[in-house]
């Protein structure tokens, strides 16, 4: 695992290759070490890069959870979509706190971008990162987003 340092705290990377399968929150100091992920990662931080383009692999999880992942890897930087209208678009309108659930254990956050589905009308809710990174996140996306628009 290489340990990025990050302005939400430093990020555990599992790799496999030039395939990442694992983000972790708050991981213990480890090596540095040169990985295109760790690049990325870093570029995403300085409000450079808005599109990951290092492969993942998302390991485990039921077919219900990897739909879901799939859903949210869909998210546009910068937007936020509800957890109603992922359950929504996986055909189950009902199963939002069961999208949140999904959220919650996604093995490889930020790059597959949790932080960007919200509750109903936009509520800050749940996050297996903690709120207060979830908003940091979401802040850096919006100010990047806004820069680029008025460039």
């Amino acid at each position: 695992m290489f340990v990025v340092d990050s302005p939400i705290g430093p990020l555990g990377v599992s790799v496999a290759g030039d395939t990442v399968v694992g983000v972790r929150f708050g991981a213990p100091p480890g090596p540095l070490g040169a990985h295109p992920a760790l690049d990325q990662l870093a570029a995403y931080f300085a409000g450079d890069l808005t599109d990951f383009t290092v492969p993942v692999e998302m390991r485990g999880g039921s077919e219900f959870e990897r739909a879901v992942w799939g859903q949210i890897a869909k998210i546009p930087y910068g937007e936020m979509v509800t957890y109603g209208a992922i359950a929504t678009a996986l055909g189950d309108p009902g199963a939002a706190r069961a999208v949140g659930t999904a959220c919650n254990h996604n093995p490889i956050p930020v790059l597959v971008p949790c932080h960007r589905v919200v509750g109903a009308g936009g509520k800050m809710v749940g996050f297996g990162g903690g709120l207060d990174r979830k908003r940091r996140l979401l802040e850096l996306e919006a100010r990047v987003a806004l820069a680029r628009a008025w460039g």
